[in-house]
């Protein structure tokens, strides 16, 4: 789809794979990882490589890149900077797409806890509805790409 990957620079795990994957492809990839996890994991040779000084300057960093994002399954790490993202869409700091692979329902506990937020007044169902959940990669990277000309709309 001539996108560039923007992830957070490691060589392991499933962000790890993607970025081998793209790579592969001949795609562009460009990693952005803190000074202290970079010096304990192994590189990848990637079209650019940003080293920044803590977690905090990586995510300003990866979401001035970025103009969607794509949430796979992980852990504990990843879900914090999904909420961040989504945190900085419901406060109006930002209007780009946010999708979720929701490959085998990995997802499935986390949309029935912001389902819970919204029948309980804690999140507006617009904003939960702003949120692309898709199984398979190719439909939501084109459900993104529609989104992402509405949120660009929405600017002006």
């Amino acid at each position: 789809n001539k996108l560039t990957l923007i992830y957070g620079g490691g060589s392991v795990g499933l962000m790890g794979e993607l970025a081998r994957s793209v790579l592969a492809g001949s795609g562009e990839v460009i990693g952005v990882i803190p000074r202290r996890i970079h010096e304990m994991v192994e590189a990848l040779q990637l079209t650019r490589l940003h080293v920044v000084e803590n977690m905090h300057e990586r995510k300003t960093l990866m979401y001035d890149l970025s103009d969607a994002f794509i949430v796979l399954p992980g852990g504990i790490g990843t879900i914090e900077e999904f909420f961040e993202v989504f945190t900085w869409y419901q406060l109006g700091i930002h209007l780009k797409p946010i999708g979720l692979l929701n490959i085998e329902g990995y997802f499935d506990e986390l949309l029935v806890f912001l389902e819970k937020a919204v029948a309980e007044g804690f999140l507006k169902s617009g904003h939960r509805d702003v949120l692309v959940v898709e199984q398979c990669p190719e439909t939501l990277v084109a459900r993104l790409q529609a989104a992402e000309i509405l949120y660009i709309d929405k600017l002006r």
